[in-house]
């Protein structure tokens, strides 16, 4: 029942909380100013930004999920201290867009929903091994996208690029720390399938 409560907390948190970072927002030059960046550009780095936000709001869920899943008290615990990491992501791509006067997406709880189920049903059905197999591919697939949005963001915007490098370097951890934890390989048809879900996701948060 504690860990039931402890999720439903999460779900209301994570959507509709503003939040706050344990750590320090990564700096860049602009940091806490829009300065510089041209109307256009404003709006490319807040898409980006959003699509980025989202991506934490699902990592929220899948931690959370999983975390209720499981049955292993230690593991419970390495999820629960994965989300509140996550957290820090969520309060640092909110402020930049707030910097950047742009919003979070609308959708955001049919995001949360949607992975929350997954994270669940992966944990429940195939177990911790699976469930860490989950983890590692998404951090992998979180991964590549952050890099793909260095490529993407305005080369002047140095406080995104600040945030979202950070946010590339923690989760490359996060994959790592699941590998070890005994993390199983997923079949290639569900990493496909996952990578079509957050194709799906990302063009949807990019406007909306």
């Amino acid at each position: 029942m504690d860990a039931f409560f402890i999720a439903a907390d999460s779900a209301l948190r994570t959507v509709f909380a503003q939040h706050h970072a344990s750590r320090p927002t990564p700096q860049g030059a602009d940091s806490g100013s829009a300065h510089g960046l041209s109307d256009a550009e404003k709006r490319e780095s807040a898409a980006l930004m959003r699509v980025n936000h989202v991506g934490e709001v699902c990592a929220q869920a899948l931690y959370t999920a999983q975390a209720l899943a499981t049955r292993d008290p230690a593991l419970r615990q390495h999820f629960l201290e994965a989300s509140a990491e996550e957290t820090d992501h969520l309060a640092w791509t909110e402020a930049r867009l707030r910097e950047l006067g742009d919003r979070t997406s609308w959708l955001n709880p049919l995001w949360y929903a949607g992975a929350f189920g997954i994270g669940f049903l992966a944990g429940k059905l195939g177990g911790d091994k699976v469930s860490l197999g989950f983890v590692v591919e998404t951090e992998k697939q979180v991964e590549a996208h952050l890099q793909s949005h260095m490529t993407k963001l305005p080369a002047n915007d140095s406080a995104s690029r600040a945030i979202v490098s950070q946010m590339k370097a923690d989760e490359i951890r996060h994959a790592q720390e699941a590998q070890h934890a005994g993390a199983s390989e997923l079949p290639e048809p569900v990493k496909e399938a996952m990578r079509l879900a957050a194709k799906v996701m990302t063009t949807v948060a990019h406007r909306i």
